[in-house]
């Protein structure tokens, strides 16, 4: 069922979590539509009451564990579900198959605003980084341009604001499982193994994830033609691919457009050849959108790494720290061992077990003569996936924690080498988040 938020003005709404978006939804309602209402909150692990009243404005709701949801929210005439509560768990299943509509709040927001003038930034590695391009150049050009949703401000603040030109809206696959309109222009920076545990298996996260490219409202698909399941695809709307001939691309000494030189590798404000390529997609999807561009060089300027996303966190005698935490697939250490060509690297890899195969990426660390230093919770699958490619023991070691990775750093580490946390595995095993392991990784390199 299609919902706008304004059409939840006397409703009875029933939310799921209380993360960041969902405390902006409660704000806009207080504020908007007074006599609508949050009278039931569901949460896995009910917080205090006066938490909950507090953080959802609603001084009578009912809170529910997940055991109590489905009969508790069953007469709500909506459900919000904050972006990390599984849009596949049962119990919304079961809350669909019974008529009560379940949406989140980007979703609502889209319906409200509509797609036009937006460009939705979706992808499972660069979306962050992409989107934030896309941002600043569009600001370059001298449109007015609000950035949102994962990255940003959650899309309902902007309800407070004065409509932009442009709205750059990042796009999770958590977002996208139940959109029911797409942006204008939807930008797909690659797609490979991701968050099966919260959609199920890789197939649905897979889906999910290609169903923002045939949603309504839909006008231009953007998509890398340098990934193989992106080139599989072929949806409804006009399709413009980036990566390739005739499109933005990779030359031998840069940015190319139609073969055309336009920006030198060395002007780049972001390391590796995958930034350069998300730099590709986001110029194609301001030309899909209409917005020209200054000289990129001019237009670049002052753009730099985003916080954990191969961030330069220390140079000491010689040794480069980087800072790739937002790294959580394989694919991702893949593309940050690529950006320092020639130089030794010493790898930090390892965290929450979600059935990752290393095989490959045990291969590129063979073929970059690197050294990889495992940590829990998958460390010691990675460091076996390196041995049994051949990379020789005294290159491949375990360490208990991220403390004992780094000590043993100090005995490595020559002048000129990288010292790269990029983990390909997600955080949660030991950190609340990959930001709280990328600034842990911060404080051991100020003291190594």
């Amino acid at each position: 069922m299609f919902v706008r938020f304004s059409e939840l003005d006397g409703a009875r709404i029933g939310v799921w979590g209380a993360g960041r978006e969902v405390g902006s939804f409660a704000a806009q309602l207080a504020r908007r539509l007074p006599s609508a209402r949050i009278a039931v909150a569901a949460f896995d692990e009910p917080p205090a009451r006066d938490e909950v009243r507090q953080a959802l404005r609603s001084p009578d709701v009912r809170v529910l564990s997940a055991e109590e949801a489905v009969a508790g929210l069953a007469d709500c005439e909506v459900i919000v579900r904050s972006p990390g509560v599984s849009a596949h768990r049962p119990e919304l299943r079961e809350l669909r198959a019974g008529g009560v509509p379940v949406t989140t709040p980007t979703a609502l927001w889209l319906a409200e605003h509509g797609g036009e003038g937006v460009i939705g930034v979706t992808g499972t590695k660069g979306k962050s980084t992409t989107a934030a391009l896309v941002h600043h150049l569009a600001r370059a050009a001298g449109r007015t341009v609000e950035l949102a949703g994962n990255i940003g401000v959650p899309a309902l603040d902007l309800l407070d604001r004065e409509p932009p030109e442009l709205v750059v809206l990042e796009l999770s696959s958590y977002q996208i499982a139940d959109l029911h309109s797409g942006p204008e222009v939807a930008l797909f920076t690659n797609l490979f193994r991701e968050h099966a545990d919260w959609h199920g298996s890789e197939e649905a996260y897979r889906a999910d994830k290609l169903r923002l490219l045939d949603l309504p409202g839909v006008r231009v698909a953007v998509l890398n033609g340098r990934d193989g399941a992106l080139n599989a695809v072929a949806p409804a709307a006009e399709v413009r691919r980036y990566g390739v001939p005739g499109g933005w691309d990779l030359g031998a000494q840069g940015i190319v457009r139609d073969g055309v030189p336009t920006l030198d590798f060395a002007e780049l404000p972001l390391l590796g050849a995958h930034n350069a390529l998300n730099l590709c997609g986001a110029l194609a999807a301001l030309e899909a959108i209409g917005i020209p561009l200054p000289p990129l060089g001019e237009a670049l300027a002052g753009f730099g790494p985003l916080p954990h996303r191969l961030e330069t966190v220390a140079e000491l005698d010689g040794v480069l720290w980087v800072n790739d935490s937002i790294s959580t697939t394989p694919e991702s250490a893949i593309a940050a061992l690529s950006s320092f060509p020639g130089r030794e690297i010493i790898l930090l890899g390892g965290g929450q077990d979600r059935g990752q195969d290393y095989g490959e990426l045990g291969r590129v660390l063979l073929d970059r003569g690197a050294t990889v230093i495992g940590i829990p919770s998958t460390g010691s699958r990675l460091v076996a996936a390196a041995k049994a490619a051949g990379v020789p023991a005294a290159r491949a070691i375990e360490a208990p924690d991220m403390a004992a990775a780094v000590a043993l750093v100090r005995g490595l580490g020559r002048p000129g080498a990288v010292v790269l946390l990029s983990p390909a595995a997600p955080s949660f095993d030991n950190y609340r988040n990959f930001e709280e392991r990328g600034e842990r990784f911060r404080e051991l390199a100020a003291t190594s």
